[in-house]
């Protein structure tokens, strides 16, 4: 979508930010969760370098809260995720999954623990507060679930954290990994959360109050001027490199959480009862039929991320697909996620790809490519 006809209707919302992000470059966008996210500041490569030298400042309020409250919101958020929310602390979050009653992955969001009763769900590109409305109907359980009005921005890379304490002061060097913290800044409400869909260090930084977007952009992108930020957009690169899915490329309805090898993320010997329990326990002991890896291509660097599954091939014959590739400058490689037959996922394994600019060889190896334990992103 240029510049000159963005073509912008009401269905599909703008978002808070959205004058600041086009005063400051952006010139395409998508849509995500019936919203424009800006995907285009000029150069993926460059953005890949801003965000792993200095810092990018994201707008990603497409990632939409859903929010439960009620008497019974902990027991009804549970409900909703195979994976144990026993120990989840108040002011705590945790990557989850939604699972449907065939185990199948609806969204993979971040929750957030506001207060004993108040819980967020940052989502991915997905329907999940239909989904959580429907669950409420015939749960008997008292809850209210809505849609908030909070618009998250991402502060991400090494620089982050010291813009973020020119913003907020030395306290939050304090906030810990996967944490959040309740902030006023100047009138502007908010929740700060140490998270992101980069894997570099970084903060989410939830507002509050829509009517204050473009301000709380331009206060952020003046207070990271002496440390280099710049207006930027999620890093594909980046996000391959780390292994980090994108709901409806790399798993989706049909996709179950062991295939993608999410199996801590799933609790079934826990007392817990959850939406597709029965069928992720008749999943795991049947075992699975296929299976994520990550996979090296062996051709000149790609011209940017896959747009259409690619097929995989062995001796001719389909054996799985392509889900995610793309050319990292740092690894100098064509690095992609992949979803292939059982019997064909052990690292060396070896068969074609067929892209659209050719066939190529290419062979299962090691995910994620970089920093496999998060350490950058945790540290």
């Amino acid at each position: 979508m240029s510049n000159k006809n963005f073509g912008f209707g009401t269905q599909i919302r703008k978002s808070p930010y959205f004058d600041s992000t086009v005063k400051w470059g952006a010139t395409g966008f998508s849509v995500y969760n019936h919203m424009y996210i800006p995907r285009d500041f000029g150069s993926p490569e460059q953005n890949f370098w801003n965000l792993i030298q200095k810092a990018i400042l994201c707008d990603v309020a497409v990632e939409r809260q859903v929010e439960i409250t009620g008497p019974d919101a902990y027991k009804f958020t549970q409900l909703l995720t195979p994976r144990d929310l026993s120990k989840l602390a108040i002011g705590q979050c945790k990557y989850i999954l939604i699972t449907n009653n065939e185990g199948g992955i609806l969204n993979d969001p971040v929750l957030l623990r506001l207060a004993e009763n108040h819980f967020w769900l940052s989502l991915a590109d997905s329907d999940v507060l239909l989904w959580a409305q429907g669950v409420a109907v015939n749960s008997g359980l008292n809850v209210q679930i809505k849609e908030p009005d909070v618009s998250p921005l991402q502060l991400q890379g090494p620089n982050s954290g010291e813009i973020m304490v020119k913003l907020f002061g030395e306290g939050i060097r304090e906030l810990k990994y996967y944490w959040l913290r309740e902030y006023d800044l100047n009138g502007i409400p908010l929740i700060v959360s140490r998270t992101g869909w980069s894997s570099e260090l970084g903060y989410e930084i939830y507002l509050r109050d829509g009517s204050k977007g473009n301000e709380l952009y331009e206060k952020i992108m003046e207070a990271g001027k002496s440390h280099g930020l710049q207006p930027g957009h999620t890093s594909s690169i980046r996000r391959i490199e780390g292994g980090m899915l994108s709901y409806h490329a790399d798993a989706d309805i049909n996709t179950n959480p062991f295939e993608l090898g999410l199996d801590r993320l799933v609790n079934l010997d826990a007392d817990i009862n959850f939406v597709g329990k029965d069928a992720l326990k008749k999943i795991k002991k049947e075992g699975i039929k296929r299976k994520q890896v990550g996979i090296e291509i062996d051709c000149e660097p790609l011209k940017g991320p896959n747009t259409t599954f690619w097929e995989l091939q062995k001796d001719n014959e389909i054996i799985g697909k392509v889900t995610s590739a793309v050319y990292s400058p740092r690894l100098k490689k064509n690095i992609a996620l992949a979803m292939v037959e059982i019997q064909q996922s052990e690292k060396g394994n070896k068969f074609d790809v067929i892209s659209n600019e050719g066939k190529f060889n290419c062979t299962v190896v090691q995910k994620p490519f970089y920093d496999p334990k998060k350490k950058i992103a945790s540290s």
